[in-house]
């Protein structure tokens, strides 16, 4: 059996959280929670992944801060999954993969699923990197600096 290499001590932020979130599979929870399922047959159902594989993921994200496991919100004996601060973080994230797949996954009017400001009913400006005084950002322009800790 293959080992998974954990980057949860790397120094690079994007390789730490790709250690906390880990497959795809936690990133579709992650956006069905987003999208209002809570209860794990919801999960299931919208993403016809296997028990066994959901029950893993979800205890991952729970164990890691992304979701939190609560009481059924009409007082049954079921449990629920909500985002909590760390998870709702995810937004941003979940909105970029979203609109970078609209861009380049898409053959010009096929049909596909949308996200709209709730109060507009108006799809979501394109998201961009700003720099701190305003300016938008390329990859070209930026770079990165490691920290030292003193």
């Amino acid at each position: 059996m293959v080992t998974r290499t954990r980057f949860d001590d790397s120094e690079c932020p994007v390789a730490r959280s790709v250690d906390a979130i880990g497959d795809w599979w936690s990133l579709l929870i992650v956006r069905d929670a987003f999208d209002g399922s809570r209860r794990f047959g919801e999960f299931q159902r919208s993403l016809g992944v296997a028990k066994n594989i959901l029950t893993v993921r979800l205890r991952s994200l729970v164990a890691g801060g992304v979701l939190e496991s609560v009481p059924a919100s009409d007082g049954s004996a079921y449990r629920e999954y909500v985002l909590t601060p760390k998870g709702k973080a995810l937004f941003t994230v979940i909105v970029a993969l979203r609109q970078w797949g609209e861009q380049n996954f898409f053959a010009p009017g096929e049909p596909h699923s949308q996200l709209v400001d709730r109060r507009q009913g108006q799809r979501l400006r394109p998201l961009e990197v700003l720099s701190a005084d305003g300016r938008r950002l390329d990859p070209d322009d930026t770079t990165v600096h490691k920290v030292s800790t003193q």
